[in-house]
Order: structure tokens, then C-alpha cells, then sequence
């Protein structure tokens, strides 16, 4: 995929005119994020942060009692790693490449030249206010819906309505992506297979007919 469309349809870079377009473009450098790749680690010291062209990618961040918690899986045309543009100098969580990706690199150095501008710098600032107001929705989240609507809501918001899947990522990391344990989701998979309600063999998951016609989530 070009960058030039990526650029166009990414939450922070779409309004911006051909000029500055063009100027991003050669701020940045295209990298290859083959699965299983960490791209960065949590506390590690960076200069670089990424707008996701093609691929997926889970951020995450590891808990005291050693759990991998899954901050965010990444889709096409969103950013990350921007927090060392301003705040620090280091990484708050980790991300790796959950499939075969490729990352726009943009150099911390590179990008304050481009703040120099009010109106890109402006619509940059725009932008991490979407991200702050994700994290407050994403609190709630966890908060207010119990394990089984997280997870049928998750299959909503990254696969849309279907009746089988083929989910792209481990059983741990969609527990994480949910903001619960593998333990756990292990057992609701399991009520929900004896329900008749879902059929998961190796990354097929299949509902059971009319299944989304009968519930309420939007």
C-alpha cells in the first residue's frame, strides 16, 4: 500500500494539504515489521514513533505479576510511540507485530521541524486529544461490561458481523485485548461452546446461526 493513502485515511495526517503531505513523506522512512517482531520495548529509550501502513500491531504492557496486558491492537492509518515526542524519551508500553507489517518511521527530530507550522502542529495536538479521550472510553470498558459482552463486542469492533472468524492472534492475546486472564476466557469459551453458541477450532470460530440478529450490541 502507498504511503500517500495511508497518509489520507490516518486519524492525524488526513487533512494535511499535498505540500506538507510531501514533506512527512520525506521526514520518514518506510520499515518492514515481519510477525512476531518487537518493534519496541517498554522503558526502552527511543526516537521513533510509527503510523501503521499495513499489518496489525498489540501494544501492550507487562503487569508485576508478569502478565502481558494488551493495550491496544493497531489498525492501518493509526499512530504509536508518539508519547516520546513530548513526554519522555522512553517507551510506556511495548509493540510487536501480531501479522507481517509495514510501519511509517518518523524521527522525533524530523517531526519537531514540522511543528514549526501552527496548522500542522495544531491538528497534531487534535489528535492526541482523541487518543486520551480512547483511554477514558476504554476505562469504562472494562469497568461496566462483564467478560462474555467484551468479548462479542470485540469481534464486532476488529471482524464486524459475521458468522466465522479466522482470528489472527492467540487465545492469551485476545484475554488481554479484553482486559482479562487466559484462565478466564478459557472457561467462558467453554460455557459458550456447551451453549451451543460458538464452535472455535484452531483459528476458525464459528456462531451459531442468527446469533448477532439476536442480540443488542451496536
Amino acid at each position: 500500500m502507498k504511503i500517500e493513502r495511508v497518509l489520507k485515511k490516518s486519524e492525524l495526517f488526513s487533512g494535511l494539504s499535498d505540500t506538507a503531505e510531501k514533506k512527512l513523506e520525506a521526514a520518514g522512512r518506510i520499515v518492514k515489521a515481519p510477525q512476531g517482531m518487537m518493534i519496541f520495548l517498554e522503558g526502552e529509550k527511543g526516537s521513533l514513533f510509527y503510523l501503521l501502513m499495513e499489518g496489525s500491531v498489540r501494544l501492550f504492557k507487562s503487569a508485576p505479576d508478569g502478565r502481558e496486558i494488551t493495550l491496544k491492537l493497531m489498525s492501518p492509518g493509526e499512530i504509536f510511540g508518539e508519547v516520546i515526542l513530548f513526554e519522555q524519551d522512553r517507551y510506556p508500553a511495548s509493540a510487536t507485530a501480531v501479522s507481517d507489517s509495514s510501519l511509517f518511521a518518523i524521527d522525533r527530530a524530523s517531526f519537531n521541524t514540522l511543528l514549526d507550522g501552527q496548522d500542522f502542529r495544531t491538528e497534531f495536538i487534535s489528535i492526541i486529544m482523541k487518543k486520551q479521550r480512547y483511554l477514558v472510553e476504554r476505562i469504562l470498558y472494562l469497568t461496566a461490561l462483564d467478560v462474555e459482552e467484551r468479548f462479542f463486542r470485540f469481534l464486532l469492533e476488529h471482524y464486524g458481523r459475521k458468522e466465522a472468524y479466522e482470528i489472527p492472534i492467540s487465545k492469551k492475546d485476545l484475554a488481554s485485548a479484553i482486559g482479562t486472564i487466559p484462565e478466564t476466557l478459557s472457561r467462558l469459551i467453554q460455557r459458550l461452546s456447551k451453549r451451543n453458541i460458538i464452535r472455535w477450532e484452531g483459528s476458525r470460530l464459528e456462531l451459531a446461526d442468527g446469533f448477532w440478529e439476536a442480540q443488542e450490541y451496536d
